[in-house]
């Protein structure tokens, strides 16, 4: 079951667990994959709501993504366990099946094929609008320093927020 929410209406809960991290799903050829986000933006772009996702480019979650163009974020909204995002955020879905290794509870997605994740309830159905690689030369040398030593720089993905809701 789910509870339709004006995205606007829960920004500042958003952007308050986007600190701790949340968690951005993708599905592609059957296989769901997710990953944890520390990084994320909300606005508005061309009259729409859009999540701004930050990727890097060696990551699986962003092979996947480069095929569908869909996406879910799913965001803790109350109690959860942390350890979640722990072992989401330190697992590769190339290695593992991180939804079955935490025992991650799937609900469809409406307007995207993707799934929302029942522990992490709080959930924004996103479809790609645009797209942008980090530029290497307009990063200060202190940032590329404390962030980019390997060079694995990241893919913005500007999408639409096409749902949100709670899992109850």
């Amino acid at each position: 079951m789910r509870k339709e929410i004006n995205l606007f209406d829960h920004t500042n809960e958003i952007i308050k667990e986007m600190q701790e991290g949340a968690l951005l799903t993708t599905k592609c050829d059957g296989k769901v994959n997710t990953m944890a986000i520390g990084w994320g933006m909300l606005g508005i772009q061309w009259s729409k709501p859009v999540f701004v996702a930050m990727i890097r480019e060696s990551r699986y979650t962003k092979e996947l993504l480069e095929k569908t163009g869909e996406f879910t974020v799913n965001v803790p909204y109350g109690e959860y366990d942390k350890k979640i995002l722990g072992y989401c955020g330190s697992k590769s879905g190339r290695d593992t099946d991180k939804i079955k290794d935490m025992g991650l509870t799937l609900v469809d997605g409406v307007a995207v094929d993707v799934p929302a994740i029942k522990e992490l309830p709080l959930t924004l159905e996103c479809k790609v609008i645009y797209k942008q690689k980090q530029d290497s030369a307009a990063i200060s040398e202190a940032d590329k320093s404390d962030f980019y030593s390997d060079e694995d720089y990241h893919i913005y993905y500007f999408a639409e927020v096409v749902g949100a809701y709670i899992v109850e």
